[in-house]
């Protein structure tokens, strides 16, 4: 580990590969994948939306009818 001077090369380069001898396939897959992280978000990313009610599965399943004051607007509403 000495202070080994960088060409201008490695200096711009991605990331640097030091063991193994990857094939220009296999270089592109990983260059990909990293650059797919790098521009998944960071801290500047917004939080997720909270899912909808709508799109809970139990929407999907027929509660038991009670009638009374409001049922009927009870109905449509999800659970």
């Amino acid at each position: 580990m000495g202070t080994e001077e960088q060409t201008p090369e490695e200096r711009r380069a991605l990331f640097r590969v030091v063991r193994g001898n990857p094939d220009d396939a296999e270089l592109a897959a990983l260059t990909a994948v990293v650059a797919a992280a790098a521009s998944a978000g960071g801290a500047d990313a917004p939080p997720p939306a909270p899912p909808s009610p709508w799109s809970h599965p139990a929407a999907q399943l027929r509660a038991p009818l009670v009638p009374g004051p409001g049922a009927w607007r009870a109905s449509g509403l999800p659970r």
